[in-house]
């Protein structure tokens, strides 16, 4: 049954993997900048006996497999992106974010190659990095919005508007329970309308013909 609390589980997903994925880039900043990061004041002991522990299990060794690693997070995540649909959002915009973030992303390596000092080229790696993390990130969240939006045939979005309701019977001596059913994503569900306390106010109406026979306040 996919309710509210299913959603917010599978949010809550995809932000601890998006998470994971900032982890990684940030762990992979500390240890390719050291020195820079070291001059800067912003080592300390604790940390770089964690960072020393990571670096034996091969997940940071080199450039390319710490960002692909986080850039696999990345793409996971995005995949449970769920926004407004957009009719802003081109094919030809979400392609020039994809492309320019994964050039930033990927060439920022070669800052290294330019000579410049270790405070310099730190910062312009870091930033270089992430400009194409966050472009990939964007691009990567419109395409998964185009991409749920081109394969939903609800068009009036009358499925997205169902919303989970009491399925169980909740019972007192004074309680009144009708049962129900009602439309959850396509899916007919059994329900039950629990009136628990029905002294406190009922309002019974009904047009002529429908049987109510009780057209009042009951106070």
């Amino acid at each position: 049954m996919n309710t509210g609390e299913d959603t917010q589980g599978l949010r809550k997903i995809t932000d601890f993997t998006r998470l994971i994925s900032l982890f990684i880039l940030s762990i992979h900043f500390y240890m390719s900048c050291y020195l820079a990061i070291k001059i800067w004041g912003f080592t300390a002991g604790i940390t770089d006996r964690l960072i020393l522990h990571l670096s034996m299990t091969g997940l940071f060794d080199g450039f390319l497999v710490p960002k692909l690693a986080a850039l696999l997070c990345l793409a996971i995540s995005l995949l449970g992106v769920k926004g407004r649909k957009d009719e802003k959002i081109k094919r030809k915009k979400i392609t020039t974010y994809l492309i320019a973030g994964t050039l930033l992303y990927f060439a920022a390596y070669f800052v290294f190659r330019l000579g410049f000092g270790a405070q310099l080229t730190a910062g312009l790696y870091i930033l270089t990095t992430s400009t194409g993390y966050l472009l990939m990130l964007s691009g990567g969240a419109m395409l998964s919005r185009m991409i749920k939006s081109a394969i939903n045939t609800d068009v009036f979005n009358s499925e997205n508007e169902t919303f989970p309701q009491e399925e169980r019977l909740l019972e007192n001596e004074y309680s009144v329970n009708l049962p129900a059913r009602y439309n959850l994503k396509g899916k007919i569900r059994s329900s039950f309308i629990n009136i628990i306390n029905p002294f406190r106010g009922l309002l019974v109406t009904g047009t002529p013909g429908s049987g109510c026979g009780l057209e009042k306040v009951i106070l």
